[in-house]
């Protein structure tokens, strides 16, 4: 969530900003500015009412210890009237800090500086690539296929038990998954972070305070009747672990990595987009989560950008790191990375991570301070990134790594899974 009092400050700055990510509704700004100069006004006018009971109250104490019963109670009479006008002072003040919320929070995060101009995937930067695209045998096919071939995934038993885009893992499918979990898991542990073991359901401030709400309310599986959230990524809970809380300046950096499924409903997905691991309403995923001082968060950046892409090298996978322009970037996102790797049976690239700096938009909304070495609160900035997901890393292995005679797996998957191939 932007701050009332940068918007007021950098009015025509922002607008500017907003218009990278093609946000419309830049209208929005002046009637922020508007709403706070009302929120102010009426803060005032309560304020000094408050005041004027107060003293009123104190100077009456004054008289009467002064014998000057008359004049106190003349004095006491008045206090009633100011008490009562303060109520609907207090009630206009409330709904205009609601209304002014309420519009605060449409606004997406400002985009960096160093955001690329553009509106679509197409627009986006292509920072770097690594490794080597495979050549593939002779009748090689796509994972889907590769799944059935060697029993690892049954998506039409997960379609009889809840639905598509629920697989069933089964069998050497299964092993692998929990081989590439705790891989992902120690390669994290090992660079220092925290391991976390949070809830799958999330509360609405945890869903709001990481930007899923409102922004991304539709995605997210709602459970009814405890108004529960199942969880889009490990980000929600782990990010939530410090909301409200005031750290010191020595703790930072916090340093967090998680495993959890994760549950989208990604409306409107159909066609071959979305066959087999391509797209899932629920799959699973090893999460980090950076929380820093606000002068450090850029390099911090640059080194989960580095960890990741250390990651893809190890499952030895051809991979191209993006700097995504303005307006593919995520509502919260000050500047996204996103991580590609080539499916070889496909033909094309899929995302399987994306590692981005929030600044203060996340930590705003949580309450995430520090006090800095003059005694000043400040907020921190939060990061995140895949590290990985798992559903197009399993279908690129598979594809890629596929011979006449079976999967060939990474050197760094052997001990995890037991096995160097998969036959």
């Amino acid at each position: 969530m932007l701050q009332v009092a940068f918007i007021r400050q950098n009015a025509e700055l922002v607008k500017e900003r907003l218009a990278i990510k093609h946000f419309r509704e830049t209208e929005l700004v002046d009637t922020i500015i508007s709403l706070d100069d009302e929120r102010k006004k009426l803060q005032l006018e309560f304020d000094t009412t408050q005041a004027k009971v107060n003293s009123s109250s104190k100077e009456i104490g004054q008289l009467m210890a002064k014998g000057q019963k008359e004049e106190a109670e003349k004095l006491k009479q008045e206090i009633p009237a100011l008490k009562t006008s303060l109520q609907p002072i207090s009630e206009k003040l409330a709904e205009t800090e609601k209304q002014l919320l309420d519009l605060i929070v449409k606004l997406p995060n400002l985009p960096a500086a160093q955001v690329p101009v553009g509106k679509t995937p197409e627009d986006n930067v292509t920072v770097r690539t690594g490794g080597e695209k495979p050549a593939l045998h002779t009748g090689a096919v796509p994972h889907w296929d590769l799944t059935k071939k060697y029993s690892l995934i049954d998506f039409e038993l997960g379609n009889k038990i809840t639905g598509s885009g629920f697989p069933v893992y089964t069998g050497k499918g299964a092993k692998l998954q929990r081989a590439l979990i705790q891989y992902f898991l120690d390669y994290n542990t090992e660079a220092g972070y925290t391991e976390y073991m949070p809830p799958h359901m999330v509360n609405e401030a945890s869903a709001f305070g990481t930007g899923q709400l409102p922004d991304k309310e539709g995605q997210m599986y709602f459970v009814t009747e405890d108004k529960f959230y199942l969880i889009p990524t490990a980000e929600v809970p782990v990010t939530n672990i410090y909301r409200d809380e005031m750290l010191k300046e020595n703790d930072l950096p916090v340093k967090m990595t998680a495993y959890t499924p994760c549950f989208r409903r990604e409306a409107g997905s159909y066609g071959k987009d979305v066959r087999g691991l391509n797209r899932l309403h629920q799959f699973d995923k090893v999460e980090i989560v950076q929380l820093v001082h606000p002068d450090k968060s850029y390099d911090v950046l640059e080194e989960m950008v580095n960890h990741v892409e250390k990651l893809l090298q190890s499952l030895e996978l051809p991979y191209r790191i993006l700097k995504l322009c303005g307006g593919d970037m995520g509502f919260a996102s000050a500047l996204t990375y996103d991580f590609e790797v080539y499916s070889a049976a496909q033909e094309k690239w899929l995302e399987v991570s994306s590692v981005s700096n929030f600044e203060a938009y996340q930590t705003n909304r949580m309450k995430i301070r520090f006090k800095d070495s003059n005694g000043k609160n400040q907020l921190v900035h939060s990061l995140n990134g895949s590290s990985l997901a798992l559903p197009r890393i399993v279908a690129c292995l598979l594809e890629n790594k596929q011979t006449e005679k079976g999967i060939q797996l990474p050197a760094v998957l052997h001990r995890y899974f037991g096995a160097v191939s998969i036959n």
